[in-house]
């Protein structure tokens, strides 16, 4: 059987329409056991015709579509056949398992990876995107993933460094790293069905080293303490209103910063005086009772038509970014009217302080959600160890009242 040409194509399209009866046109002998196939039929208001691969197998046979004519033409479809089909089926491989063969390319594997992320939840995912799509802008988002080199990441990241953003150094190492490991990962992980094979076999971001870890130390003594939320109850300057709740609302409960400023209405059980997060960073859902001041703030909040506690400046219908958060802190420690202190180094004091006011370290590490090893705070219970949370929010909210007394107030101008 002779090759396809584009005018039998045209010819066969011209039949269909006077005939209205389907034709199947084949693309030379295709080797006796698998062809490239171009299938026309008629449809009510005119003709469509689309790629088939055709296998005989096992005296059966089977057929997998490709691609529609024109849109993809014959020399594309040719070349598709001969790239992902021919040989495989010469070797008596399905051809229902098969696919696109090309080498995932940058840009495949990041996008791919950011998806991922998304679908799992984690809410990192936009600052990972933010940061490998300007990787894959100065390597080349179409060159081949396999191809990237570890001296070339190391030239990524080397200037960021020199620069003196360590920290945002080592994020991006530890997002290109995650990125390819989950790359090799991928195409052999049958739950999924990875979008490219990216032939990985190796990791160039794995052998360069991160930043040594530096534990924060800083934490805010109670004449400090005093003077931070006093300037958030009464600032000097006109700021976003949710942006000084939010920062309080940290400093009362010493919660996460990315679960307090994307606090919804829904997570927030008035009567109980409860705030009950499905998920939190570790993966898992958390519940503490807030102190009566933490409850008195929320209860002068009126959450937004979205149903944010702390919504957006810009986009009500979006939670306060915790980076928007930290930013605002910077800006004031930087004109001197409160501590030097990061919006991390709250939950730090709030651990360091409500020590002091007499509760225990383990109620404290179930109060800021801490991975425990315990059966019970393996499986989560609304209720688990309430009582002992209540009782040691009592405490802590007693020992922050006399904190904000007007004459520790006082003392303190």
């Amino acid at each position: 059987m002779p090759s396809l040409t584009d005018g039998a194509i045209r010819r066969a399209l011209k039949q269909v329409e006077q005939t209205q009866k389907p034709v199947t046109l084949a693309d030379g002998e295709g080797r006796g056991i698998g062809r490239l196939i171009l299938f026309v039929r008629p449809m009510p208001t005119r003709v469509i015709a689309y790629w088939l691969v055709q296998q005989w197998r096992a005296g059966a046979r089977s057929r997998k579509k490709i691609g529609a004519y024109p849109s993809m033409s014959l020399n594309q479809a040719r070349n598709i056949f001969d790239r992902d089909f021919a040989d495989a089926i010469q070797k008596g491989r399905s051809i229902k398992a098969l696919g696109d063969t090309r080498a995932g390319t940058l840009g495949d594997l990041f996008d791919a990876y950011i998806a991922h992320l998304k679908s799992s939840g984690k809410k990192s995912w936009k600052e990972a995107e933010k940061g490998l799509n300007k990787v894959a802008d100065t390597l080349g988002r179409h060159r081949p993933a396999r191809d990237i080199e570890p001296h070339e990441i190391v030239d990524i990241i080397r200037p960021i460094y020199g620069r003196g953003t360590r920290s945002m150094a080592d994020h991006v190492r530890g997002y290109l790293r995650a990125a390819f490991s989950w790359g090799i990962k991928s195409e052999h992980d049958y739950r999924h069905a990875s979008p490219r094979r990216f032939g990985l076999t190796k990791n160039p971001a794995a052998g360069i080293p991160s930043e040594p870890y530096v534990p924060g130390n800083r934490w805010l003594d109670e004449e400090e303490f005093l003077r931070l939320y006093r300037w958030l109850e009464c600032p000097d300057t006109p700021v976003h209103p949710p942006y000084t709740r939010a920062v309080r609302l940290l400093m009362l409960t010493g919660q996460r910063v990315e679960e307090i400023a994307r606090l919804h209405i829904a997570q927030w059980d008035a009567k109980e005086r409860i705030i009950d997060w499905s998920t939190t960073k570790n993966g898992k859902p958390h519940a503490i009772p807030v102190p009566d001041l933490a409850a008195e703030l929320l209860e002068s909040i009126k959450p937004n038509n979205y149903g944010w506690f702390f919504p957006s400046a810009f986009d009500p219908s979006k939670p306060v970014a915790h980076n928007t958060l930290y930013s605002f802190m910077w800006r004031q420690r930087e004109r001197g009217v409160i501590p030097v202190v990061t919006n991390r180094d709250l939950r730090r004091t709030w651990k360091t302080l409500a020590g002091k006011a007499g509760l225990s370290k383990e109620i404290r590490d179930r109060l800021q959600n801490h991975t425990l090893q315990d059966v019970s705070s393996k499986a989560y219970d609304r209720w688990n160890y309430m009582p002992e949370k209540r009782a040691a929010m009592k405490q802590w909210n007693s020992f922050v009242r006399s904190v904000l007394t007007p004459d520790r107030l006082t003392s303190a101008a």
